[in-house]
């Protein structure tokens, strides 16, 4: 008897699902195609500089845009933005990444359904405010009381480097242009964190409680060992906004074209905030230079984001 032959199974999709599938690729590339444009646009105006600068244009610590007319040349560098960029960003990091993941597991755990509801909604369209108003509310609100707490800081904890001061200037710092950030990217990591604690496995929070752990120590013992890379890629995605924030730094923080670390000390910058300054009266050659940062700006905002992406991937990946 003649073994039956093997049926070839063949699934035709139905055209709502070819139709769906090609608005999703067309939006897909249609993506792509914008931020290679962006990027061609800023690498063709920025091209001369990076020319006549080299590696210079960001390692160089001063931006001078010279008197052409006079013959002095131009001598532009943004390494003290890249370095002021890195530091906001990362005192906003600091600050919100411990606030924000509380939020999370308070919404996912412990907050009843009458208060998860709204708190939830309030965090998402906490997200959808503008810039502009996170930098007003913090230079005319925030700002006062923040340099009571810089003060409280550098008394107690002045020996630190970090928080020592060669002058007594606390306004317009580094450490207000971060607490403004890390307002900003709270309601960013929390969502990507509740949205994570919300995802791990029924049956692993019920064999915590079978063997008697507490909410507490099931949260310690399961939840966050589960969402960690979870919270990290959040973590990444909240870094990559602060990076590239404009307004609100530029409104509460002095711009000065020196590296500074000490955090609670008026002086400092970002890119993005050097940008906006500098671009009204910029001249034809520094308006270049000025793309030329944008586009450095932009290639580091996307390798925070690419990162983010791949711990992404490792978490739906491993489940850990």
């Amino acid at each position: 008897m003649n073994a039956p032959q093997a049926r070839e199974i063949i699934v035709k999709p139905r055209l709502s699902d070819r139709i769906f599938r090609w608005i999703v690729t067309g939006g897909g590339l249609i993506s792509l195609l914008i931020l290679g444009l962006i990027a061609g646009f800023l690498a063709f105006r920025g091209f001369e500089v990076f020319q006549k600068f080299g590696l210079g244009f960001i390692t160089n610590f001063s931006w001078d845009p010279g008197d052409p007319d006079n013959g002095i040349p131009a001598v532009l560098g943004i390494g003290s933005m890249l370095v002021g960029t890195i530091v906001t960003s990362l005192i906003a990091l600091v600050m919100a990444l411990p606030i924000s993941v509380g939020a999370a597991l308070y919404l996912t755990y412990y907050a009843p359904n009458f208060v998860r509801k709204p708190m939830t909604l309030v965090v998402d369209l906490m997200a959808a405010i503008p810039s502009v108003v996170y930098g007003i509310w913090g230079f005319f609100v925030l700002m006062p009381h923040a340099v009571y707490w810089a003060k409280l800081i550098h008394k107690y904890l002045g020996w630190i480097p970090i928080f020592d001061l060669p002058v007594p200037v606390f306004e317009r710092s580094p450490f207000i242009a971060g607490l403004v950030l890390a307002v900003m990217i709270i309601p960013i990591i929390t969502a990507i964190s509740r949205e994570v604690f919300s995802q791990v496995p029924l049956d692993r929070i019920q064999a915590a409680y079978a063997l008697g752990a507490t909410r507490w120590s099931m949260i310690r013992a399961v939840v966050l060992p589960f969402g960690s890379s979870g919270v990290a890629g959040g973590a990444m995605l909240g870094l990559g906004r602060a990076m590239g924030e404009t307004v609100a730094v530029y409104l509460v923080l002095n711009l000065a074209f020196k590296v500074n670390f000490h955090v609670l000390f008026s002086s400092g910058g970002s890119v993005a905030s050097m940008i906006v300054n500098k671009f009204g009266e910029a001249s034809a050659f520094e308006l270049k230079g000025l793309m030329a940062a944008g586009l450095a700006l932009f290639a580091m905002t996307l390798l925070v984001n690419f990162l983010a992406n791949l711990i992404v991937q490792r978490t739906s990946r491993t489940g850990k």
